[in-house]
């Protein structure tokens, strides 16, 4: 603060005047944010130096002013400082005779500051200048911060108190108004107790001292009861919102996580079936490479026959030259005839017995494709058998969801936002499963045209050792694999007319929220329709109360029914915020089983996982251990 007391003392020294000794006492002990200045007679200069500082000096919450004898020019300075500063708090200006000028200097404050919440203005004269007070009531009916008004002896009339009245019915912050000790009278009075119906924020104000009549003090006492009755209730609805908005916060949180959760665990369990795919297409690679070995070792086995009946065909012709040549040696042709007929018949029946090896060798591992087919088609409908686990999981989730929403239709907002997430995650679960359907189709197609492949490669291969029977068989193993795929297809099919239907559920269930959206506007509409009509039934009754004394038994009548109904209200409330603390309950148990099930779905899933990997391995390893131990892999090395 020694920075303050310099700019004070530098300001009054530049208008010409020497700074006042106390103002730079108290400046010194000034404690933080706050400036106390009373009982300090305070001149112009000091006024216009202050007034400077003030619209810089951005630390101070509290002025205080009080019984400073300001003159209207050093209140009118002091008070267009405050007018640009946005931090002080707390205004006391008490006993500084304050008149027209000042009036006019507090409405252009209360116009342009927005910061002020009490205003203290005791034992001044500011009723006496109706048309200055008269703007002062003015500004004060447009402000919206002031908290707290004291106007105790002013001097205020019974004309001063009307401008108050049409203040208060604009007004809508100011909670306290202290008009204690002035000359309102029988028409001020009632003047304000008519503007208290349209205010709805005021809850104390102090009319003693003024020669109001008691049944005027009384309807005070009684609207500024009701209305800390309102503002109380309003209180607890409010506290009772921010916590229900709390609540559905955290719930939806809540949700989010458990959706983000499932989400990774189906891409854990997508990749891990794309791992056991590829392992599952490495193991069939790697039976097509020995398949092709195979086919080469056969290939080597032709050419040596054909290379075989070559030499044959050679010999016979020699055989034929020497006959024509050794006429004479006949026995010897015939001995060499008989033993080349031998080596003949011994070479044919070595290649027959090649041949039905080979042939067996081929019928084996036919049925081992088979066999490998088989349990690819297995694998297939185990995956399906998952997904439609999944799907089922998923549907679950959404009619949890649809429950849920049904539960929820009080609070609209929250309805709203869980309408648009569940369309949302309905949105991603179609996009998902239909991710998912064409990645299954896409399986399915690669599968159709490897097998594809595959035949043909045995159909050549019968083609070459004249098998037509297997051709069939496998035309037979094509139309079953046709058929399963048309299956596979409707069964998708099946499944976006499910999501279809859900869809429209969905659709359905919106229309219906939206239907009670309106009729919970209407209610409202027609509550608010209901508490206009109660505040025109209570005017019509105060001003026969004026008029005849004889209709007071029933007005009281009529106002304990009113009470009886905001306590049947109050009670409502309660019930219904009891039902709300029962569903958020039973909503967590559901989240609770919900998790459960998941649980125990992941653990399934990873039973089945550990079987695939079994079978896959134990597949594996016999694969490997066929191809090693197979008598055509030790003919291939004397090729």
């Amino acid at each position: 603060m020694e920075e303050f007391r310099h700019s004070y003392s530098r300001l009054c020294k530049e208008s010409g005047a020497e700074p006042q000794e106390t103002v730079l006492q108290q400046l010194q002990e000034l404690p933080r944010g706050r400036l106390d200045l009373a009982t300090q007679s305070l001149t112009v200069d000091t006024c216009r130096a202050l007034g400077k500082l003030l619209q810089k000096e951005a630390l101070l919450t509290e002025l205080i002013l009080s019984d400073c004898m300001l003159s209207e020019e050093g209140a009118t300075l002091l008070l267009q400082g405050l007018c640009a500063h946005t931090v002080v708090r707390f205004l006391d200006l008490k006993g500084n005779n304050l008149q027209a000028a000042g009036a006019e200097a507090l409405g252009q404050l209360l116009r342009q500051n927005k910061s002020i919440q009490s205003l203290t203005l005791e034992w001044n004269n500011l009723g006496t200048w109706e048309d200055a007070f008269a703007t002062f009531c003015g500004a004060l009916a447009g402000n919206g911060t002031l908290r707290q008004l004291d106007l105790r002896n002013n001097q205020i009339s019974h004309k001063g108190a009307e401008e108050l009245a049409l203040a208060l019915t604009c007004n809508a912050s100011l909670q306290q108004l202290d008009l204690r000790w002035n000359s309102i009278g029988l028409l001020g009075g009632r003047a304000l107790v008519n503007s208290l119906p349209r205010n709805r924020t005021l809850w104390r104000l102090e009319l003693a001292g003024n020669n109001v009549p008691g049944d005027i003090l009384r309807a005070v006492e009684q609207a500024m009861d009701h209305n800390q009755e309102r503002q109380t209730t309003s209180r607890e609805n409010q506290a009772r919102t921010h916590v229900l908005s709390k609540e559905v916060k955290h719930l939806r949180e809540e949700k989010s996580r458990q959706f983000l959760d499932l989400m990774e665990t189906i891409d854990k369990q997508r990749k891990e079936m794309a791992r056991s795919s590829r392992a599952s297409a490495a193991c069939v690679g790697q039976l097509q490479e020995a398949l092709n070995e195979r086919h080469s070792i056969i290939n080597a086995l032709k050419a040596k026959l054909q290379m075989a009946e070559a030499a044959l065909a050679l010999s016979e012709q020699k055989a034929q030259g020497l006959g024509e040549l050794l006429a004479t040696a006949e026995q010897e042709q015939q001995s060499l005839a008989q033993r080349q007929a031998k080596e003949h018949r011994m070479e044919q029946q070595e290649a027959a017995e090649r041949e039905s090896k080979l042939l067996r060798d081929l019928s084996a591992a036919n049925e081992k494709n088979l066999l490998l087919r088989n349990q690819v088609d297995e694998l297939e409908r185990k995956v399906r058998a998952q997904q439609e686990q999944l799907f089922l999981a998923r549907q679950e989730l959404s009619n949890t969801t649809a429950e849920l929403k049904m539960r929820a239709n009080q609070a609209e907002e929250r309805l709203e936002l869980e309408k648009k997430r569940s369309r949302q995650s309905l949105e991603d679960l179609e996009q998902l499963r239909a991710k998912e359907v064409e990645h299954m189709t896409r399986h399915l197609e690669e599968s159709e045209r490897a097998m594809q492949e595959r035949v043909q490669r045995l159909e050549a291969l019968r083609l070459s050792l004249e098998e037509r029977q297997h051709l069939a068989h496998l035309e037979e193993k094509l139309r079953l694999q046709a058929q399963a795929r048309d299956e596979a297809q409707s069964a998708c099919l099946q499944q976006r007319q499910t999501v279809a239907e859900a869809q429209a559920r969905a659709s359905q269930l919106g229309l219906q929220v939206e239907g009670l959206r309106r009729r919970l506007e209407e209610l409202q509409q027609e509550l608010s329709n209901k508490d206009q009509e109660k505040v025109a039934e209570v005017t019509r009754v105060r001003v026969e109360l004026r008029e005849q004394n004889g209709r007071l038994q029933a007005e009281l009548t009529a106002q304990e029914a009113l009470k009886e109904k905001v306590a049947a209200l109050e009670r409502r409330l309660k019930v219904i915020a009891g039902d709300h603390r029962e569903a958020l309950l039973d909503r967590e148990s559901e989240n609770a089983s919900l998790r459960e099930k998941l649980r125990l779905k992941e653990a399934e899933i990873a039973r089945i996982r550990e079987e695939e990997a079994q079978r896959a391995g134990f597949l594996q390893n016999a694969v490997l251990a066929y191809v090693q131990g197979s008598p055509l892999r030790a003919i291939s090395p004397q090729k």
